[in-house]
């Protein structure tokens, strides 16, 4: 999945000495914990760098009125408008799924409705990736139609989804009945390895004989799923389609995947399909990729869109290719957290990079990698599974909060899906995003990537209100 791109993430790895402590949403450390409610115009959600308050509320009155100081100032104008947002989340490998599923019942339970309720103390994930199979965080490697050597199955009669009846289904129903509204992307890592050119979990290419009938094996999941009330709103063809030494993996240049296309939406179509086709699903640095099918008019009709890592390249490349298909949308599906992290580095860049970068570059998610591992980055299939991935939650077996779980948070909790992003200039090194929600509010996140602590105002229609922000820190302002 993401081994050879290690060196693209300075953030994880040139500050990798000090590792996350377990910390919840709950954090006593405010100063203002034990004092009456401020009367205030605008919320003010606040993480440090160095963890003394995590997604803490602010007890400080923030209130618009006329400007008094020449502090920078961040202008909010809700009259421009971009994207529309999906969600914010994480992806649900088999090993995240397996961790939670162990769980007692009470404390899974309530994990589940932490991670994606609407309460006070929930975060709202909206947003889920899955693998169609293994992903190289599954403890071993499967499809859905795995035989021995020699055999072929082109009508599909052995295909099933038995191997997710342990966790992955049992999760992702608790899931659905807490948000019947999250959307779900599934990607697959390879294709049964009787329809590969070299007949192996790892690497190889689809045989183009067997387009059709992968077509169909992804249609099958896609309503044996639906028949267990868990709604696929998205497929990628192929994750990371350039990487094939990841365990699993299936190597697919773009004019093959303009070509799949061309075979696998109007099968989509002929099945009364209405799941998305998002092509690429890889790193930023190769654009051409998903432009070269989207410039393939018979392609391009059956494509809502691309998607994105950042193990290498720019964030910017997602502009350029909004720029290049403006009537094609926009997604960013995986970032991992090398293991073990600096949660200071990690949450500046991610939030910056990620939340603020990808959304300012039209994505309509923002997805980090995987949601739950164990205090040994477990599990994780043998040659070529990822040995450092730290989740967002650790669960060793009880659960604790990462990097990556506020970083996410800090969108997810607040931006539903339905919100607008709504122009925000960027000045003195406070980078910014805002949007709209569906109930009319307005939601400003700000990292201050500066060395100092920065006090700066926050102006909308003509009034502003002042904040100051530590070093590194992230904030997330309601009004």
């Amino acid at each position: 999945m993401k081994l050879i791109y290690n060196i693209c993430l300075a953030s994880s790895l040139l500050f990798s000495a000090c590792a996350c402590r377990k910390a919840t949403t709950a954090d006593t450390s405010s100063k203002t914990d034990s004092t009456e409610p401020v009367k205030t115009e605008v919320g003010f959600w606040l993480t440090k760098g160095d963890q003394s308050q995590l997604l803490q509320k602010q007890n400080i009155a923030l209130n618009f009125a006329e400007a008094t100081n020449t502090n920078p100032t961040i202008e909010v104008d809700p009259a421009t408008t971009f994207q529309s947002i999906d969600g914010f989340g994480y992806t649900l490998t088999g090993g995240s799924a397996s961790l939670i599923n162990a769980l007692p019942i009470a404390e899974k339970d309530k994990l589940i409705n932490e991670l994606f309720g609407t309460t006070e103390d929930a975060i709202g994930i909206s947003y889920l990736r899955i693998s169609i199979g293994a992903s190289d965080l599954s403890a071993t490697p499967f499809t859905y139609n795995d035989l021995p050597d020699g055999e072929t199955d082109e009508n599909l009669v052995k295909f099933s989804l038995s191997k997710e009846q342990a966790d992955l289904i049992p999760i992702l129903k608790k899931i659905v009945a807490v948000n019947p509204s999250i959307k779900i992307l599934g990607s697959p890592w390879t294709a049964p390895a009787w329809m590969k050119t070299n007949k192996s979990f790892i690497g190889g290419s689809l045989k183009p004989e067997y387009y059709s009938t992968y077509a169909k094996y992804l249609v099958k999941y896609i309503q044996e799923m639906k028949s267990l009330g868990i709604i696929i709103d998205a497929i990628t063809p192929q994750n990371e389609p350039l990487h094939p030494g990841n365990n699993p993996s299936m190597y697919m240049e773009a004019l093959d995947q303009a070509k799949f296309v061309k075979v696998l939406g109007p099968i989509f179509q002929a099945a009364g399909l209405s799941t998305k086709i998002i092509v690429y699903d890889h790193n930023a640095d190769k654009p051409e990729y998903p432009i070269t099918i989207l410039n393939d008019a018979e392609a391009k009709k059956y494509v809502d869109g691309s998607a994105f890592h950042l193990y290498a390249g720019n964030i910017s490349a997602l502009t350029q290719v909004h720029n290049a298909h403006p009537d094609k949308n926009v997604y960013f599906t995986e970032q991992w957290v090398g293991g073990p992290s600096n949660f200071g580095e990690d949450l500046k860049w991610h939030v910056s990079t990620l939340i603020i970068g990808a959304t300012r570059n039209w994505s309509r998610n923002v997805l980090e990698w995987n949601l739950a591992a164990d205090s040994n980055y477990q599990p994780h299939t043998d040659k070529g599974g990822c040995t450092s991935c730290l989740g967002a939650i650790t669960i060793a077996p009880a659960v604790s909060r990462n990097v990556a779980y506020y970083v996410i948070a800090h969108a997810s909790k607040f931006v539903k899906p339905g919100s607008t992003r709504i122009a925000s200039n960027i000045i003195s090194n406070l980078q910014n995003v805002a949007f709209k929600t569906p109930d009319g509010k307005t939601v400003l996140i700000v990292c201050n990537n500066n060395n100092s602590d920065t006090s700066f105002n926050i102006k909308y229609n003509g009034k502003t209100v002042n904040s100051t922000l530590e070093k590194g820190a992230v904030a997330t302002y309601v009004w």
